[in-house]
């Protein structure tokens, strides 16, 4: 649904933040992006949701270039959430602020109040549809900046960095919100400087150094082989950085998470015995 090709973007003249840039995100997708601070992850999403142009290139959404089209027309199928909440927030009321995009968007008041109703009903928050929403928690104001990119309902949802700043309990519980979305067919396109988080719910992984995708594909791939993300700014996941060092005492490649790690330490033990 999503394609860019061949994007490139300048801040200033000469200096790219995004060069020559091409993926594709389809339906249903879960891909995550990662790459060190300053390599082009932020203003890639940018470019996608029309808040800047493309210097060359093209982006197409559902087949459309967005050439020319309003940041309110790419609203209607891209959701995007801020990695601080509060940039977002700004009505009186939880239900008054998930009602703020479809009122802009031309929704019929019948419209928005569904739209409203079935946002909140999805990231959990129905009950306090009458609550102060500077009064919430940070990981309740991130859902809240969820609900409201929800509320258009679109089909792919830009999250830039939503864990930052939470608790491993607050993590899991958004984590469980988006995979729970995609589970019912939202494309997710996340964010993110968090290996764990990254190994333990994507799918495919996109890395940008200096303004490049230099990788593009699945995530046990990133991990597993023998690619030095290191020199990418990433840092491998626990799990894969010990099965890489224990190689020596025959665990296989492959692990990237705890509980894989652990199934093939038990194997390799049997394997010594046999």
């Amino acid at each position: 649904m999503l394609e860019i090709e061949n994007v490139s973007y300048c801040y200033k003249p000469g200096q790219y933040a995004v060069r020559d840039v091409s993926l594709a995100v389809g339906n249903g997708e879960f891909v995550a992006v990662a790459g060190r601070n300053g390599s082009g992850k932020t203003t890639l999403t940018r470019l996608v949701m029309g808040l800047l142009k493309p210097a060359a290139g093209r982006i197409r959404l559902g087949g459309r270039s967005t050439e020319g089209s309003a940041t309110a027309a790419i609203a209607r199928q891209v959701g995007y959430v801020f990695q601080n909440p509060d940039r977002q927030i700004f009505r009186d009321s939880v239900a008054e602020e998930v009602a703020y995009g479809p009122e802009q968007l031309g929704f019929d008041p019948a419209e928005v109040r569904a739209a409203v109703a079935s946002a909140l009903a999805a990231t959990g928050l129905a009950a306090l549809e009458a609550a102060y929403p500077r009064t919430l928690s940070k990981g309740r104001k991130q859902r809240l900046a969820i609900a409201s990119a929800l509320a258009p309902s679109p089909r792919l949802l830009i999250l830039d960095e939503p864990t930052s700043g939470q608790d491993a309990r607050e993590k899991a519980a958004l984590m469980e919100l988006l995979t729970g979305l995609n589970a019912k067919g939202m494309a997710i396109l996340l964010v993110t400087h968090d290996m764990e988080l990254l190994a333990r719910y994507a799918r495919r992984a996109v890395v940008m150094n200096a303004g490049r995708a230099v990788y593009d594909g699945g995530v046990r791939e990133l991990f597993a082989g023998d690619a030095d993300v290191s020199a990418w700014g990433l840092r491998e996941p626990a799990a894969a950085k010990v099965a890489r060092g224990l190689r020596c005492c025959g665990v296989a490649a492959g692990p990237i998470l705890p509980e894989e790690l652990q199934s093939e330490i038990c194997a390799a033990r049997r394997r010594q015995y046999a």
